[in-house]
Parts: C-alpha cells; sequence; structure tokens
C-alpha cells in the first residue's frame, strides 16, 4: 500500500499514525481528526505533512482507510466517505464489529479489525507508538468479506506490529463480551462497591493490589465504555447473565457446611486457567484459504507473517 488514512486520532488512531510514521510502514501515512485541536497537537508531534486539514485531503488517493472513531460516530464518517467519493478497501478498530458490518452494508470492499491493545487514559495525548506492537489483532473473515482484501489488510496489520486472529465478526463480538466488555462493567462494580458508605473511605484507604488490578480500567471515560458495551449488548447481557450464574453459586457455598473447603474446589479451575494463561504458543504454517484462517483463530491462534502461498502462525 502507498498511502493509509487513518480517520479518528484518539488513543489508538493517534497510536496507528505515530507507529505508521515512525515505522515508515507505508509510504505515507495521513490522519485526519475532526477536533481542530486534536489536529494541532498531531501536527506539532508529526508534522504538517502527516496530518490532512480536511477529511477529502486525507482520503484522496488512499488504498486504504481506517476508521477509528467510537461506534456513534462511525455513521457520520461513512457518509462523509460517501460524500467525498471514496470507494477503496476500509478497515476500523471498533471494538464491536457487527454493528459496524451492518452499517458499512454490502458493496464497500471492509474488513472489520479490532487491535485487542488500549489504556483507561484516552485522546491523542495518550497515544503511543508502540501500543499495538505484538497485541492480538481481531480481524474479521465473514461470508462477504473478499479473502485478497482481507489479506491485504492482515499484511499491513502485520507490518504495523500486529497479531491477527482471523474471526468471523459475530465470534469476536462475543468473545470480546467475555475478556473484555464485562471486565469494564465488573470493574465499575467494584469500584462503586467500594466506595459505598459508611465504610467506603476506609475500603479506598485500605485498597492495595487486587484492587488496583481489577478496577483500572474503571477510569475509562465513561462515554467510551458506555459506546463499547452498549454495542454489543447483547452478547454481553448474556456474559452477565452468565456471571450472575457463577457468583450465585460461590454464594450458595459461602451459606453451606464447609464453605473453605467447598471454595477450594471451585475456584481451583479458574486457577489453573489462569496460571496457564496466556499459553505457550507452536509455531506452524498454514494454507491462505478462509478455512484453514478461521480453524487457527477459533484455536487462539495468530498469524505472524503471510507469504505468497502460505502463512506463519502461533497456536496454542
Amino acid at each position: 500500500m502507498d498511502k493509509v488514512a487513518v480517520l479518528g486520532l484518539g488513543l489508538i488512531g493517534g497510536s496507528l499514525l505515530l507507529r505508521s510514521v515512525d515505522a515508515a510502514v507505508t509510504p505515507s501515512a495521513v490522519g485526519y481528526d475532526a477536533d481542530p485541536a486534536t489536529r494541532g497537537l498531531a501536527t506539532e508531534r508529526l508534522g504538517p505533512a502527516a496530518v490532512a486539514a480536511d477529511l477529502a485531503s486525507a482520503v484522496d488517493g488512499a488504498d486504504l482507510v481506517v476508521l477509528a472513531v467510537p461506534l456513534p460516530a462511525v455513521p457520520t464518517v461513512l457518509g462523509a466517505l460517501r460524500n467525498v467519493g471514496y470507494r477503496g478497501l476500509l478497515t476500523d478498530v471498533t471494538s464491536v464489529k457487527e454493528p459496524v458490518r451492518a452499517l458499512v452494508g454490502e458493496g464497500t470492499r471492509f474488513v472489520g479489525g479490532h487491535p485487542m491493545a488500549g489504556k483507561e487514559a484516552s485522546g491523542f495525548d495518550a497515544a503511543d507508538a508502540e501500543l499495538l506492537v505484538g497485541c492480538a489483532w481481531a480481524l474479521c473473515l465473514d461470508a462477504g468479506t473478499a479473502l485478497p482484501d482481507w489479506l491485504d489488510v492482515a499484511r499491513w496489520v502485520l507490518a504495523i506490529g500486529g497479531q491477527v486472529a482471523p474471526l468471523t465478526s459475530a465470534e469476536h463480538d462475543t468473545a470480546v463480551a467475555r475478556i473484555s466488555h464485562l471486565p469494564h462493567l465488573v470493574a465499575a462494580s467494584l469500584t462503586a462497591s467500594a466506595a459505598a458508605e459508611p465504610i467506603g473511605p476506609a475500603a479506598l484507604g485500605l485498597g492495595a493490589g487486587s484492587f488496583r488490578d481489577a478496577t483500572r480500567v474503571a477510569a475509562t471515560r465513561a462515554a467510551l465504555t458506555a459506546a463499547m458495551c452498549g454495542g454489543n449488548a447483547a452478547a454481553l447481557t448474556s456474559e452477565i447473565d452468565a456471571l450472575q450464574a457463577r457468583l450465585a453459586e460461590a454464594r450458595a457455598l459461602l451459606t453451606g457446611e464447609d464453605p473453605i473447603g467447598a471454595l477450594t474446589e471451585w475456584l481451583e479451575g479458574p486457577r489453573a486457567i489462569r496460571a496457564q494463561w496466556p499459553p505457550p504458543g507452536v509455531e506452524t504454517e498454514l494454507p491462505l484459504t478462509r478455512d484453514a484462517l478461521l480453524a487457527l483463530g477459533r484455536a487462539g491462534g495468530r498469524l505472524t507473517a503471510i507469504g505468497a502461498d502460505l502463512a506463519r502462525a502461533i497456536r496454542p
């Protein structure tokens, strides 16, 4: 690809642009943000050549356009792209995939993506060129996704430094409901419970490692968390129900005859899973077929390189 345009220069979009420029991932990388102040910050850091004054200039001649805006802003940006006549390859970094795919609609060269990296901080000030290096990057290979387009985006992700996890949009949304969106709601709930009166100040004063680690993402900007959780409401509702059922099991054990013994047995399974995460990877090769790629992603594997006919990968 000769030119990539990143639309939206918050934490992820800003990090993408910084990485693209610093590592010379493509001959040309240009960013645009609707907020003039954000464009100013990006221009100060990267220079005027890397930041467009308007969306039309940003996407002019682009081989790939990256949507790096929150879900509520996606319809506006898609409308602007249609208005300027962009018809090239499109990807995104939004934390839900089925809603974005529905908004994009049929007839667009689109490959949904989601880099699994972030911070509780947001905005271009928090952007980091190294943020996405080594991260798992879900890349959606749906029935309507052209495999050559998917491979082009996958090669770009690898050049950025990510590792590609092939999944369908539906599989992605179910997975992130469990490992991203539900933890955000749990962190918020734990934080609110810790601060509850009358003992809240004392509880917060005693907070240490377990509280810090379990609640870190509660500091994320509320609008961002609400957008990703609300955009994945169906999958997330099911995961909340499953969590409530597990907590109900624990509660029942606490009121039994041997709460310590029963809880020890109940906790052992999760302890073993967490102790073995992330699993050691085994290098392998696979053909560049839709079935082989999806089988890799469903097994928890990631692509690390793509050749002409084969891909290298790490699988559990």
